[in-house]
């Protein structure tokens, strides 16, 4: 019988591993980008940004909304350019509402045609007009093209904040993306929650997309400026881009307040190819021994070898089990 751990181990690490760089990602549990990931942002470790910037190849399909998130990266970028995003082709569309699916085909023809391992659709109004079935019908959808490109990590998202509070159709419609993606497992940004906090946390939960906090928050401290956040206040577009690179390191692998530990032997604070690379060096190329050891024991059997460098591959890349040291 064909050992296809071993199979995995060829594909993966032997001569494609230095191109390989995180085509895909395995995720074991939901992930969710909302205004808390933006206080984590500073923690990004630079070699996981990175790697981030050479490998991940978004295809983005918006309209106006959706623009945020660039003018968020674009500003983030201009701070500090090692923040420089990585690729995104930009189409015009969106999520439409009430159980549009034009947008489908879009996605298809481009991850038919071009070389993208990042996906995502954003809404503009179209939360706040829609109803359960809808909303249903959005997510079996992204489930489908999930299933159908299995090397293409989508991103899920809510709709922005109209004004109507958490008593309106809004909440409720982006409550069942939000628990949707925690029952089974999807990756989420929480467009509407960013809005809905400033940085100290206070909530508002009657907030606009035009983030009236923004406007009272800048006056009282400093904020970054943009040439234009389309329907909202430039540091809403900020925050927002905080958090998708938050999201995107993430998905990466990196794990907020890491530096070492099981799994994360290159200690940059994320699990990743780069300690499947250094796995590979002390096993075969006479490289420099893991520091402790038991980080690089990741299946616990009291040894470092090949398992554990297929443990790794299949946490990475085939949603194996998470790292267990002794």
């Amino acid at each position: 019988m064909k050992d296809t751990r071993l199979s995995s181990l060829f594909k993966y690490v032997f001569p494609p591993l230095f191109g390989l760089l995180l085509a895909s990602s395995a995720l074991s549990q939901a992930l969710i980008a909302d205004h808390a990931s933006t206080a984590q942002f500073d923690q990004i470790p630079i070699v996981v940004v990175e790697n981030i910037a050479d490998t991940f190849r978004f295809c983005y399909g918006h309209t106006s909304h959706g623009s945020q998130v660039i003018t968020g990266l674009d500003m983030v970028a201009a701070e500090n350019s090692i923040y420089t995003p990585p690729n995104f082709y930009e189409f015009s569309d969106d999520l439409g509402t009430l159980g549009d699916t034009t947008w489908v085909a879009q996605m298809r023809w481009r991850l038919d045609n071009y070389d993208y391992n990042m996906a995502m659709m954003s809404w503009c109004g179209g939360v706040s007009t829609n109803n359960e079935a809808g909303i249903n019908i959005y997510l079996d959808k992204m489930n489908e093209l999930e299933q159908d490109y299995p090397d293409v990590t989508f991103i899920y998202m809510t709709g922005h904040l109209d004004g109507s509070g958490p008593e309106g159709n809004l909440y409720a419609m982006n409550n069942l993306i939000r628990n949707y993606c925690l029952a089974y497992d999807k990756i989420l940004f929480d467009f509407a929650d960013i809005e809905s906090y400033d940085p100290d946390g206070t909530y508002y939960p009657d907030e606009t997309d035009a983030c009236e906090w923004c406007t009272a928050w800048c006056g009282a401290h400093a904020c970054p400026d943009c040439a234009g956040c389309a329907h909202s206040h430039c540091f809403n577009c900020y925050q927002k881009g905080k958090a998708f690179w938050w999201l995107m390191a993430r998905i990466d692998g990196w794990v907020p307040g890491g530096g070492g530990g099981c799994g994360d032997i290159t200690k940059d604070g994320a699990i990743n190819v780069l300690d499947i690379i250094y796995l590979v060096d002390y096993k075969f190329k006479g490289g420099p021994a893991p520091d402790p050891m038991t980080d690089a024991d990741v299946n616990s059997d009291g040894l470092v070898n090949i398992l554990d460098i297929i443990y790794l591959i299949d946490f990475k890349y085939e949603q194996g089990p998470a790292p267990d040291c002794p």
